[in-house]
């Protein structure tokens, strides 16, 4: 700790006549740690927006605490930005980054204002949300996205935290979700003693994995150049198929409410549903469908039903629907075309002019391995961190058109196959009827900061969580979240928008 460090922290100064916390946040950008730089360090008054990117889905989220706001970098180009509250639970939060992290990102900003410090970060590169041209024969830039950054960043954050408190955090957490909850799981496998407690949601845990069901997916909705910009599915057609879906399949857990407690449940015969053509029956059972590759491997899991018709967050925004905000923006009619065409050309095959029409897998183990090596969090050996008494907590919705809740179902009953006290440090929780980490028709809202901190701290393992819908401002219903694979079911009596009706089974 520098000189005028210890001097503001002893509270024997203060800079220009600034108030100390004022002083003590600005002296911080003199801090000299190694490989790291701080470009910032400004105090910033209670109920300012949140210092992150310009979202296409809302505003910024308010902050309504007083905090020190500290920009800096890491090694060459990894950046970040780390909040300290002036009123400290003691606590560290790093929050994860979606997609290909267009900027500094962080998933758990918004734990500032419960007093956790903060932190987010590029990890690594500037771009475009749905671009990767970044990544493009930069081996350094794949390393720190794939999990090299968090690990930095999260070091480099305890640092700092220790020089504005004079305090190691007496906990650090993690929680991201899709690619965040892809970095999640990487700590947990890579870096065991970064964090105590863990919130993985919606894991993108397999990029190559992934990649092979989304060129499979737009392959048959994107059969042409044509059809990227005059989809093979309009919203309505969607919305029907998911209408026929909820009418067979919604009474199979026990009560009509719209939602599909396990959709594993529901058995669909494509070629019997209404108001299709043959051709769109085709493309949808494929989407439906797993992927073997030519070795007879099976890529990813398969695509449960559920979602198809929610145009703002379901299958219209990132399967095989035209999206007019990723036309202009981007030139794409999906996320999935999006990130499965971007990822193929700058992480796996180094070509910008890779055609995804063309392919058709038969080098692809061999092609993906590196980018696999760098990216992948699909280990299930989850033994040091539950050593060192980590705790790991899984999410995800059923009703995900962006990755396949099948897929976290897999990686959970993988940790659970090799550890039989699993639950001792790892529970997953599904979510019915919801999106891709949030949104959809059901109850998403969830305090996952107070989950894992009750585990961590309280030895609480959550058994039964409930989670919320809020419509204008309203909670509308709630419902129960089962430890996995326990499943919440209606005790036939009481509202079924009430999470007391129902138990745990």
């Amino acid at each position: 700790m520098s000189a005028v460090l210890a001097l503001l922290f002893a509270g024997q100064a203060s800079l220009g006549g600034l108030p100390a916390s004022t002083a003590e946040c600005a002296a911080l950008k003199a801090l000299q740690l190694p490989d790291v730089k701080i470009t910032e360090a400004v105090a910033v008054p209670a109920n300012t927006p949140a210092p992150v990117p310009a979202s296409p889905f809302g505003p910024p989220p308010n902050i309504s605490v007083a905090y020190c706001r500290v920009n800096g970098t890491v090694g060459r180009e990894i950046r970040f930005t780390l909040l300290l509250p002036d009123q400290w639970n003691r606590k560290f939060m790093m929050g994860g980054g979606g997609g290909f992290v267009e900027g500094i990102d962080n998933q758990s900003i918004t734990s500032v204002n419960s007093g956790y410090a903060t932190v987010g970060t590029d990890t690594g590169h500037q771009g475009r949300g749905v671009e990767a041209s970044w990544a493009l024969d930069n081996i350094e830039r794949q390393l720190n996205f794939g999990h090299v950054a968090i690990h930095r960043v999260a070091e480099a954050s305890r640092a700092i935290i220790r020089a504005r408190y004079n305090a190691a955090p007496a906990r650090s957490y993690f929680n991201g979700c899709s690619n965040g909850g892809r970095q999640a799981l990487m700590e947990a496998q890579r870096y065991p003693d970064d964090f105590d407690g863990i919130v993985s949601g919606a894991p993108a845990y397999d990029f190559t994995g992934i990649a092979v069901q989304f060129i499979k997916d737009i392959q048959a909705a994107f059969p042409d150049k044509e059809s990227r910009s005059k989809p093979l599915f309009p919203n309505d057609t969607l919305k029907s198929v998911e209408t026929q879906i909820v009418a067979k399949c919604d009474a199979l857990d026990g009560v009509t409410d719209g939602l599909m407690e396990d959709p594993r449940r529901c058995t669909i015969d494509v070629s019997a549903l209404t108001g299709l053509s043959d051709p769109q029956k085709k493309a949808l059972a494929a989407i439906y469908g797993e992927k073997k590759l030519p070795d007879g491997s099976v890529a990813y899991p398969p695509q449960p039903v559920g979602g198809e018709g929610d145009a703002a967050l379901g299958w219209p925004l990132w399967i095989n629907g035209v999206n007019p905000m990723l036309q202009l923006a981007y030139k794409i009619p999906s996320l999935r075309f999006g990130f499965g065409t971007q990822f193929m050309k700058f992480f796996v095959f180094n070509d910008p002019e890779w055609d995804y029409l063309k392919y058709d897998f038969a080098d692809y183990r061999g092609a993906s391995k590196l980018a696999g090596s760098m990216l992948n969090a699909t280990d299930p050996n989850l033994d040091a961190f539950k050593k060192r008494g980590g705790k790991l907590v899984l999410y995800h919705g059923w009703s995900d058109a962006a990755l396949s809740a099948l897929a976290t179902t897999k990686y959970y009953e993988q940790v659970k196959a090799r550890d039989a006290a699993t639950d001792d440090f790892a529970r997953l929780f599904m979510l019915p009827g919801v999106a891709h980490c949030g949104g959809g028709a059901g109850p998403d809202r969830v305090d996952w900061y107070s989950v894992i901190d009750s585990w961590v701290e309280k030895g609480a393992a959550p058994d039964r969580i409930v989670a919320s819908k809020v419509e204008s401002g309203k909670t509308t219903r709630t419902r129960p979240l089962c430890a996995y694979p326990l499943k919440a079911v209606y005790k036939g009596s009481g509202s079924i928008d009430d999470q007391a009706s129902f138990v745990c089974k």
